[in-house]
């Protein structure tokens, strides 16, 4: 398999994992990031009641994953280019990764409170301690960072105590967080997204804690992908197509039944048993593997497709699309757009964001017709290569033998 098909699935999967990221994303932008996974707050009850735990099955916590393998893989796939040019990867990363982090902090302070670029950078610079390490030192220390979160998530809560995120105080803010983000002004909604206070004393320090694992928890998608790279996994889909049915055969069913554990074990009535918490720390990453090894496996039959093709495109100019999906859902859902913030029900929320998404589908193509790289893509990777035209520069014996040639006409 030559490099430019390679590419091309790697953007393919990319793409196809904005599809769920949208979808799941959605229930953010309709009931808030405390609000999401408490339907009852919001009276949400029969068919929708069931779709919402579906999504919390099959989609929420399984797609955004994808997304960060693929982070690990364009990593070392960009620092195989610069070492290839004798430049320093680490630096031209560390600048990326600085890059993203702050675009992240812009993006929740005037936009979404839902972003994940701010980790993506802060887990990249833990990263740079392995891009010079061994496929088999990645996979190790991947396994053992999910065996990690595993063992956490079999640490059942205290009975009597509240779940973390359910207090009376987060409920009152939830309830606040549905009349301002449905009716309010733009400045309104930014005022109390940067400034109210979801948490309170008691489970503040818990928030602190949480944000600080939250790049442990993503660690291991962005190693395995690396290693992915690395050991060419997806060089060659045809040769590989055993190897990706098993492994899609295996971790789909194991991260579909830990996740419907976690999620349909307290609509039950036992929120309290041990391993509770295993789909949720481990189960998302588990199905995120299988949903990859499956795509890979689906994607040299369907490759001539113009479905295909558009997921290809999507995916090429995925930041942008991202960051394009979180102006346009907060306009439909938010006060200063549609308003439809807890009000859209999750089937028919679902759908609207669909649509989004296939417009996605429709206009990435054509803007790729005109132009090689998205807006913010190409921001990203003037401030990584420190080079108006967005490219790495030359290897520096390229450069000597130029001078050289100069010089001797």
């Amino acid at each position: 398999m030559n490099t430019n098909k390679r590419v091309t699935l790697i953007d393919a999967l990319r793409g196809f994992s904005l599809s769920g990221i949208i979808v799941a994303n959605m229930l953010i932008f309709q009931y808030g990031l405390m609000g999401e996974s408490q339907p009852e707050w919001f009276g949400i009850g029969g068919a929708d009641l069931a779709f919402h735990s579906f999504l919390f099955i099959a989609v929420v916590g399984s797609f955004m994953p994808i997304f960060a393998f693929m982070f690990g893989f364009g990593m070392a796939k960009s620092a195989d280019s610069l070492r290839a040019r004798e430049l320093r990867p680490k630096w031209h990363l560390a600048r990326r990764f600085l890059l993203l982090f702050i675009l992240g902090m812009l993006h929740a302070h005037f936009i979404w409170e839902g972003d994940i670029l701010t980790f993506y950078g802060m887990t990249g610079f833990f990263l740079l301690l392995f891009l010079n390490r061994k496929p088999k030192t990645q996979l190790i220390w991947a396994v053992l960072l999910m065996i990690a979160m595993g063992v956490l998530g079999f640490v059942p809560d205290e009975q009597g105590v509240p779940v973390f995120g359910e207090s009376e105080h987060t409920q009152a803010y939830v309830m606040q967080s549905r009349d301002v983000y449905s009716s309010g002004t733009y400045g309104e909604i930014k005022d109390f997204r940067n400034n109210a206070d979801p948490f309170g004393e008691e489970e503040g320090w818990m928030m602190a804690i949480g944000s600080l694992l939250a790049p442990l928890l993503i660690s291991p998608m962005f190693l395995l992908g690396m290693r992915a790279a690395r050991t060419g996994t997806f060089d060659d889909p045809e040769a590989s197509r055993r190897i990706y049915r098993r492994r899609a055969a295996i971790l789909i069913p194991i991260g579909l039944l830990t996740k419907a554990f976690s999620v349909l074990a307290p609509q039950f009535g036992a929120p309290n048993i041990p391993g509770i918490g295993v789909g949720t720390m481990v189960g998302g990453s588990l199905l995120a593997l299988g949903y990859i090894y499956a795509f890979a496996l689906i994607y040299p039959r369907l490759r001539a497709s113009s479905l295909m093709g558009r997921f290809e495109a999507v995916g090429k100019l995925s930041l942008t699309n991202y960051l394009m999906q979180s102006i346009i859902c907060t306009t439909i859902f938010y006060g200063y757009g549609l308003g439809l913030f807890g009000r859209a029900g999750v089937f028919v929320g679902a759908m609207i964001v669909l649509g989004v998404y296939a417009v996605q589908l429709w206009l990435s193509p054509l803007y790729l017709k005109k132009f090689r790289t998205g807006p913010v893509e190409k921001l990203l990777r003037i401030g990584t290569y420190l080079s108006f035209k967005g490219q790495p520069r030359k290897k520096r014996a390229d450069r000597k033998a130029n001078v050289q040639n100069v010089q001797a006409s």
